[in-house]
């Protein structure tokens, strides 16, 4: 029996047995189980798995495997369960306690701040879209690369590459209003149409309020709305519409009254919530210099501890098309630095053979951008450690601020991030990727970390 094999097995024991999951779906690093009772996993036996290194009950139970295991993993889970990558089971087949559990896992969520609860919306709209915006950008980078080093653009692989790097974002409001449409409990197609109205070329030549209409204002934050809309009117157009005529008119209607409420309301709201947003961040980084920074890497892994990250997403994806790059990223990518050289301190510090072993195997995928695993395997098990991290990554984080990197795409950190940096700043990205590796070195290893720290892993 193979080892990712071996692991859903385990995994599968400890939430209750296949019987008890209701909906199966995974990130990067992470297999996400919605339960149908929530009360029979048992975390404490998650977390003593072979192969995980983090466990976060949250709306959905995170269990932490590491990229490519994930894959295969959830693969086997899904064998396992009958349940495709993303499928719900059948309410029907739940019992009267399975029904009370999930009822109390709904209250449970509600009752968590607004914002949360609005960030882990924005998550589950773009983590499925990770795959494709990972490729696309290191396709991009790369066919961008070569033209910096002077290959001929008109060459037919160049071009056939620069459309496979540039497809996904050219239909990316579609996407994402298809993912934000089946989140809240749509069909997923009138998502699509919203984000497909907003960006469709033929709004210039429609003129509103006295200008033509602008294709793409609001960006993705008026597909979001636009898609969430949809699902709210056809929600409760189908309250009175007759099942005989229900698939004719619910769906006309909804995209009729959504459609001029996207261009008259909708796209100039977003408009402006759009600029705002990028202005802000903008003069954050302009005025705050080095300071906003430090203060954004520092403050970035917390983030990535309770999976809200996810939802800056939309920000990067804004400023790529406002602004044509992201100076967010490059910053927030420290974040991962840090805890690459706080765990070289640990590994060059402790005798610990096991946490040797956890830090072996996680580290190359840190160095690539993919820290999760350090994370919750690591720094955060440890205390100390991810404190001196984010540490580290403050002082990298100050740097690519002051330097003014920026990066033409999304979806990788670390060194993989590296081909998509802007204005041919590649070593640049580089030395402050170097000196949150060294920063969070010295600050683990002389303030964060002693050997007695190791003996709960």
């Amino acid at each position: 029996m193979k080892k990712e094999e071996v692991l859903a097995h385990a995994i599968l024991e400890h939430v209750g047995g296949k019987d008890n999951i209701r909906q199966l779906a995974h990130c990067m690093t992470r297999v996400r189980l919605a339960l149908k009772d929530p009360t029979k996993a048992d975390l404490a036996a998650l977390k003593q798995i072979d192969g995980v290194m983090g466990v976060i009950d949250d709306e959905t139970l995170q269990i932490v495997v590491g990229p490519g295991t994930v894959n295969r993993v959830a693969d086997h889970l899904s064998r396992e369960t009958g349940l495709a990558i993303g499928e719900e089971s059948v309410d029907a087949n739940l019992t009267p306690d399975e029904r009370a559990a999930i009822e109390r896992q709904k209250v449970k969520d509600k009752q968590k701040s607004p914002f949360k609860r609005f960030l882990r919306r924005l998550g589950n709209i773009f983590i499925p879209l990770i795959p494709g915006l990972v490729a696309s950008g290191i396709i991009n980078g790369g066919a961008n690369f070569a033209k910096n080093a002077g290959v001929d653009p008109t060459e037919t692989w160049m071009q056939i590459l620069l459309l496979l790097g540039s497809t996904v974002f050219a239909y990316l409001a579609i996407l994402v209003g298809w993912n934000t449409a089946k989140e809240f409990g749509g069909t997923p197609v009138l998502g699509a149409i919203a984000g497909g109205v907003l960006f469709n070329p033929v709004l210039a030549d429609i003129t509103i309020y006295g200008e033509p209409l602008v294709v793409g204002r609001g960006g993705l934050f008026g597909v979001i709305f636009a898609a969430w809309l949809m699902t709210y009117i056809e929600k409760h157009v189908r309250r009175f519409m007759p099942t005989a005529v229900d698939i004719i008119f619910t769906p006309l209607l909804t995209v009729l009254v959504v459609g001029f409420t996207a261009l008259y309301a909708i796209m100039p709201v977003a408009g402006i919530l759009s600029d705002g947003i990028m202005q802000g961040l903008n003069a954050v980084l302009e005025v705050g210099g080095p300071l906003a920074g430090a203060v954004l890497a520092g403050f970035f892994l917390p983030l990535v501890m309770v999976g809200l990250h996810h939802g800056l997403t939309p920000i990067h994806l804004e400023l790529l098309n406002t602004v044509g790059n992201t100076a967010l990223l490059p910053i927030l990518a420290m974040a991962g630095a840090g805890q690459v050289g706080a765990a070289l301190a640990i590994f060059v510090k402790t005798r610990n053979q096991r946490l040797r072993n956890i830090i072996k195997g996680a580290i190359p995928v840190g160095f690539l951008g993919i820290g999760e695993p350090l994370l919750y395997g690591v720094t955060l098990p440890l205390g100390r450690p991810f404190l001196t991290a984010c540490m580290g990554a403050a002082v990298g984080g100050a740097f690519q601020a002051t330097m003014k990197t920026a990066a033409l795409g999304i979806g990788v950190s670390g060194l993989s991030l590296t081909p998509l940096i802007d204005n041919g700043m590649y070593l640049t990205y580089i030395a402050g990727l170097v000196i949150s590796y060294t920063a969070g070195f010295i600050f683990t290893y002389f303030f964060g970390f002693k050997e007695e720290m190791a003996d709960g892993i």
